[in-house]
C-alpha cells in the first residue's frame, strides 16, 4: 500500500580466520549460509544491500566499516556463521553508528549427532561442530556491545525456519518505517480543537524522536491556491469522487463542487510542500471563506490518506504521525476513537468524522451529505464506511513526563451492525474483554485518538519502537 524508496541494507558475516587453514572447506560453507540470509533480506524487494561478505580479523572490520559508512547504510544485519572475536565486530558497529541486528541462526535446527558421531576424525568433527556454533559468541558481542554503548538487537534461529524469515522481514520492514519516519514531512494547518488538553503537543520532542520535519501552514496559503482552481479541475475532481466513494444521490451538486475545488487546492498544497502527513483543524468566523474551506475538507483530505498522505483531523499531530506509521507499514491507519461499548456481544466500537483510510474499507466508501458537524461549525459532506473485516492493529503515539512512547493492540474487526451517522465506524473484538480492555489502554495515557489499520503488526511496531528508542506498551 506505501510505497516508501529504497533502504540501504549492510550485511557482513564474521567468522575466525585462524579457522580457515585448520578445517578445509569451512569458509566457503559459511559464506554459503550468509549468502541464504542476503537472498531472504533482498526478497523483501526494498533493500540496496551491501554485502560486506566475511570479517575474520580487525584489520578488515575496519575496513568494512568504512564502507558502509560511505554507503550510508540504514541498519545493518550482523550474521554470526561461527565463532569470531568480537575484535572484529566492534569497529563497525563503531564506524557507522547505525542500529545492528544480530543474528544468531544456525544453518539447521540442530545437529545431526548420530552422523556427526559417525565422522570418526575429530578434527573433521571440530570443523563440523564450528560450523554449527553460531551461539557461541552472541554472549561475547552483547557484552561488548553493552559496555560499549552500541544499540543492538538479536534475532535467534535456524535457516529456512518460516519464524526466522518472518523476523528478518519484520525487522527490515521496521528499518524502513524508521528512515521514512525519519525524512517525512509532516504539516500542522490551523490550530488545535479548543479544550482537547490531551491532543495538545510538543512539536519539538515529536521532532527529536522520530525525526522529520514540522511544516507550520497557514490555511490562507490554501485559500489563495483554491482560489485558482479551475472549473475543468473541479469536474475532473468529482469523477475521481465518483471512482473512489459510492456517491450518495443526496449529495447536492453544489456541495459536490465546493468539496472538489478544495481537494484540488488540498492536492497542490501537499505537493507544493512534499507533504508525507497532515495534521489540521480550523473553524473561521461565520460565513467566512476559511469555514467554507475547513467544511468542505473531508472528501479531500480522505483521498490524500488513501494516496498514502494520513491526514489527522482536531491538529491531533501525535496520531498524523501514528497513521504515517501504520501506512508506511502497508496497513492503512484510520483516524479513530472510541465510539461505544457492546457488553452483548462483547465488543468495542471504533471510528471518527472526517477524513477516512479509504483504502483499507470493507466494502464501498460512502460520501454523504451531513445536516450539521457535531462539535464543529458548518455542513458539508462526509465519509461513511467500515474498516475491512478481519485482523486489525490499533496504534497510539503518546506524550508523557518521561517523553514519546507508543501504545499497541491486536484485535479483529467483526461484522455486525454499525451507526449510519456519515462517520467511519466499525466493530471490534479483542483478547480482553471490553471493560478490561478500555480500561487498561486508558491507564497508559493516550490521547483519546488512535489508528486502525489492517493485519497484526504489532510486532514490526515493537521493532520500530526498538530501533528509535521508543518504549512501546503492547496491551493485547
Amino acid at each position: 500500500m506505501a510505497t516508501n524508496g529504497k533502504l540501504n541494507v549492510g550485511i557482513f558475516g564474521i567468522g575466525l580466520d585462524t579457522y580457515w587453514p585448520q578445517f578445509k572447506g569451512l569458509k566457503e560453507r559459511l559464506e554459503g549460509y550468509q549468502q541464504e540470509v542476503s537472498r531472504e533480506i533482498e526478497a523483501c524487494g526494498f533493500v540496496e544491500l551491501v554485502d560486506a561478505g566475511l570479517v575474520d580479523n580487525p584489520e578488515r572490520a575496519r575496513a568494512i566499516g568504512s564502507l558502509f559508512r560511505r554507503q550510508q547504510v540504514d541498519v545493518i544485519f550482523l550474521y554470526i556463521s561461527t565463532y569470531a572475536l568480537s575484535s572484529t565486530v566492534l569497529p563497525v558497529a563503531q564506524e557507522t553508528g547505525v542500529p545492528v541486528i544480530v543474528l544468531n541462526i544456525q544453518p539447521v535446527p540442530a545437529i545431526d549427532y548420530d552422523s556427526f558421531n559417525k565422522l570418526g576424525d575429530r578434527g573433521t568433527m571440530t570443523g563440523e561442530w564450528l560450523a554449527h556454533c553460531q551461539a557461541c559468541c552472541v554472549p561475547e558481542i552483547a557484552s561488548v556491545f553493552n559496555r560499549t554503548g552500541i544499540r543492538y538487537h538479536l534475532v535467534t534461529g535456524y535457516l529456512g525456519e518460516e519464524r526466522t524469515r518472518q523476523e528478518l522481514r519484520h525487522w527490515v520492514e521496521a528499518a524502513r518505517v524508521a528512515k521514512t519516519m525519519s525524512s517525512n514531512r509532516l504539516g500542522v494547518m490551523g490550530h488545535y480543537y479548543a479544550g482537547m488538553l490531551d491532543v495538545y503537543t510538543d512539536i519539538t520532542r515529536q521532532i527529536g524522536t522520530f525525526g522529520g520535519h514540522v511544516d507550520l501552514i497557514e490555511i490562507d496559503e490554501l485559500a489563495e491556491i483554491r482560489s485558482h482552481v479551475t472549473d475543468k479541475e473541479v469536474t475532473a475532481k468529482i469523477s475521481e469522487f465518483k471512482r473512489a466513494f459510492q456517491v450518495s444521490p443526496e449529495c447536492e451538486q453544489e456541495e459536490l463542487e465546493r468539496a472538489a475545488r478544495t481537494s484540488v487546492a488540498l492536492d497542490k498544497l501537499a505537493s507544493h510542500h512534499e507533504l508525507g502527513s497532515l495534521a489540521y483543524y480550523y473553524e473561521g468566523t461565520t460565513a467566512s471563506d476559511h469555514e467554507n474551506i475547513v467544511t468542505s475538507v473531508i472528501a479531500g483530505n480522505t483521498l490524500l490518506t488513501g494516496r498514502n498522505i494520513p491526514v489527522a483531523g482536531e491538529c491531533e499531530i501525535k496520531n498524523a504521525q501514528a497513521m504515517k506509521i501504520m501506512d508506511s507499514f502497508g496497513a492503512g491507519g484510520s483516524f479513530s476513537e472510541f465510539y461505544a461499548m457492546d457488553f452483548n456481544e462483547d465488543i468495542l466500537m471504533l471510528g471518527h468524522d472526517g477524513p477516512a483510510h479509504f483504502a483499507i474499507a470493507e466494502g464501498p466508501v460512502g460520501l454523504v451529505p451531513l445536516p450539521v458537524y457535531h462539535g464543529k461549525p458548518g455542513k458539508g459532506l462526509s465519509i461513511q464506511m467500515t474498516v475491512k473485516h478481519g485482523p486489525v492493529t490499533l496504534l497510539s503515539v503518546c506524550e508523557g513526563p518521561q517523553g514519546a512512547y507508543m501504545i499497541v493492540a491486536e484485535g479483529e474487526c467483526v461484522p455486525g451492525p454499525v451507526l449510519h451517522i456519515g462517520n467511519t465506524n466499525s466493530r471490534y473484538r479483542f483478547p480482553l474483554p471490553p471493560r478490561e480492555f478500555i480500561e487498561r489502554w486508558s491507564r497508559l495515557g493516550p490521547s483519546h485518538h488512535c489508528a486502525i489499520g489492517v493485519g497484526h503488526v504489532a510486532s514490526r511496531i515493537e521493532k520500530l519502537g526498538a530501533l528509535m528508542d521508543v518504549p512501546v506498551t503492547r496491551v493485547c
